[in-house]
């Protein structure tokens, strides 16, 4: 079966423990993440409480969540997930990546899976690098936001 993957990169002019705070924090996404993340929240904790590896995250709007577990976490440069349960796919695996870049940061986010209905690898793949991609950029603003906030 065709295996799908995908890239997106966004800069955030905010340093980058801001911006891992930014994604670290499930329950924070509902600020910024918009409509498709209503539900966001720790279903579990893992070994540096509330995320860290082992860390469940829950994301999505009822009755579509998705339950990520956290494979991989090295703040404040990278974060690699799973997807449990909530999306048509086997063995996605994703890592997000903070690169610092002079005062700012860019995010560089990959991921790759086996589509769990054949021929739909594509679609997925354009369907991911466009949410993610708008994940990103949403994210990056609202790193901007916070760091701005904390200067003034």
């Amino acid at each position: 079966m065709a295996m799908g993957s995908y890239e997106v990169e966004a800069h955030a002019r905010a340093p980058i423990a801001v911006v891992w705070e930014v994604f670290a924090d499930a329950p924070g996404w509902k600020q910024w993440a918009g409509i498709t993340a209503r539900e966001a929240s720790w279903a579990r904790e893992g070994d540096d409480p509330p995320g860290g590896v082992g860390a469940v995250r829950r994301l999505g709007s009822p009755p579509f969540c998705s339950d990520e577990e956290i494979l991989e976490w090295a703040p404040p440069h990278h974060m690699a997930y799973t997807i449990l349960k909530g999306f048509p796919v086997h063995g996605y695996h994703s890592d997000l990546d903070l690169v610092e870049d002079g005062e700012a940061t860019l995010i560089r986010w990959t991921g790759g899976f086996e589509p769990k209905i054949p021929g739909t690898a594509s679609l997925i793949s354009w369907f991911l690098h466009r949410f993610l991609g708008s994940y990103a950029r949403k994210a990056a603003t609202q790193a901007e936001r916070h760091h701005q906030d904390a200067t003034r």
